[in-house]
């Protein structure tokens, strides 16, 4: 799964080949303004079960940014985030707000690179795959990374935070 650093690479994979953490990069074609459920169009377009392609969800516990990323086929549970967090109310952030955060363009928010450290949370089904799926850091850009290396990189905790 190892990729060389390419210039042009995105802050996602440049972290990535900072860290001396091996990925694959995969290529897409989804009309983000087309589909209904981005999410599964990508898995649909890699080829992959939508469990294993996880979206990056940026939202704020009592007014604290985080992360959280949860597969494709489910939705971010508030409820399960703020119990995980200890906070009182989580709501997810607009577009605007998740640009400003991570400094990436909603569709193509990846986890690693972001312009601002946050928490992150990865829904513990991550943990039943050999590899997950994440953004690369623009739309139609894919990175395939081991699970495991995805959450020591961004020291991030495992919990149940989706709900079908």
């Amino acid at each position: 799964m190892s990729q060389k650093h390419r210039p042009g690479g995105t802050r996602a994979t440049v972290a990535l080949e900072r860290a001396g953490i091996s990925f694959r990069l995969c290529s897409y074609r989804v009309d983000y303004d087309a589909v209904a459920d981005y999410g599964r169009a990508v898995a649909e377009a890699l080829g992959v079960e939508p469990s294993r392609l996880f979206k990056t969800l940026v939202a704020f516990a009592d007014d604290r940014p985080l992360v959280g990323l949860v597969p494709a086929d489910v939705r971010l549970s508030v409820k399960s985030l703020a119990r995980v967090v200890g906070a009182r109310r989580v709501r997810l952030a607009s577009p605007q707000e998740a640009r400003r955060l991570t400094g990436y363009v909603p569709g193509g928010i990846s986890p690693f690179g972001q312009r601002r450290r946050m928490p992150v949370l990865v829904d513990e089904s991550a943990l039943d795959h050999p590899s997950i799926w994440v953004s690369a850091g623009k739309r139609g850009l894919q990175i395939e990374v081991g699970p495991a290396e995805l959450v020591n990189l961004l020291e991030a905790r495992t919990a149940s935070i989706s709900i079908k």
